[in-house]
């Protein structure tokens, strides 16, 4: 059955690789009850050398670090009693905003509201503009005045519990247990190469992509993570049986907070990532490197979709887009058909 819904799904993908669009692509799914499976196809590197693609090469999992790594790191804490979700970040990092104690609008914003995303903080700043030592970056993220505006989507949020779960635990985000095939770069194996970086001047390929993260160290809560596609599946597995979670953590992330974000992830919506033939109780997040993972707990189904689609470069029109729901619901259908 698995290898009947991977050729099915994997369709969509193989033709965006086989059409010049991306480089390279693999397509894992893996059961609530173990069953799993993947399909590589494409090449990891197109520049400065050719190399193959094989399902053993680390990804740069980009934004999936928010839910794979931050997101439950923050449960695991909120879990042990070492922080409350609905308490302000400055439980653990008082010194945010320390020059305005009695005005600053961060100082009450809470750990939910930073993994909901819904806060009045930008998308995403140029934070490596202002330099490359990860301690004054940090500085600079907790005392800068952000500028208000509606609740977007945003990487700022996740690099405040990032440095939350820094103080908590007195280590960087790269000491907390991961697992096998997750780790903060660089990956202990072949890696799957990004962009041909304009402010680096390389090709990127094994050290991690996101620019603020690189200028922060590395290893911060909105990007960072590497990942084969066994590790990925093998964190989707444990969410799905529940050998990974708690049932408050897994409440946490399945019920929504703020429109259709729970804590960390998406919940299905009209027009989302995963398609739409998942059902209402499916979870997932994508990575601007060209990764993803989806979680139907209805079906007890995950699958993840990693591409190195900004390879060499992120200015052109790859289709990652309308790859991603093509492939949901290719498997989707694919899955409900083997079983009846």
């Amino acid at each position: 059955m698995i290898d009947t819904i991977l050729d099915d799904a994997f369709a969509p993908a193989a033709a965006a690789v086989f059409d010049g669009r991306i480089p390279g692509a693999t397509l894992g799914l893996v059961t609530a009850d173990g069953r799993r499976g993947v399909r590589v196809t494409g090449m990891a590197a197109l520049e400065p050398v050719r190399e193959a693609l094989t399902e053993n090469h680390w990804f740069d999992l980009a934004s999936v670090s928010k839910v794979i790594a931050t997101t439950t790191m923050i449960l695991r804490l909120a879990d042990e009693g070492r922080l409350d979700l609905d308490r302000p970040l400055t439980d653990a990092i008082p010194d945010l905003r320390q020059y305005d104690v009695p005005g600053a609008a961060e100082r009450k914003l809470t750990f939910r509201d930073c993994l909901a995303h819904r806060t009045f903080l930008p998308s995403v700043e140029p934070i490596y503009t202002y330099g490359d030592d990860p301690a004054r970056l940090r500085a600079f993220v907790l005392q800068r005045e952000w500028r208000h505006g509606p609740p977007v989507y945003s990487d700022i949020n996740f690099i405040l519990l990032g440095i939350a779960i820094e103080r908590i635990t007195g280590q960087p985000l790269g000491a907390w247990p991961l697992g096998a095939g997750l780790s903060y770069g660089p990956p202990p194996g072949p890696a799957v190469a990004t962009e041909r970086c304009s402010w680096r001047g390389r090709v990127l390929q094994g050290e991690v992509h996101d620019e603020n993260c690189a200028a922060m160290g590395g290893q911060t809560g909105h990007a960072g993570l590497f990942g084969t596609v066994a590790g990925v599946l093998d964190f989707a597995e444990g969410v799905l049986n529940g050998s990974g979670a708690s049932p408050a953590m897994l409440s946490a992330i399945r019920t929504p907070v703020y429109e259709h974000r729970t804590c960390g992830w998406e919940r299905r919506f009209g027009g989302w990532s995963g398609g739409q033939a998942c059902s209402d109780e499916t979870i997932g997040h994508t990575g601007f490197t060209g990764t993803g993972l989806w979680i139907d707990f209805d079906r007890g189904l995950a699958w993840t979709l990693l591409t190195n689609r900004v390879h060499p470069t992120r200015h052109f029109d790859c289709g990652i887009f309308t790859l991603r729901p093509a492939t949901g619901d290719a498997l989707i259908a694919a899955f409900d058909a083997a079983r009846t």
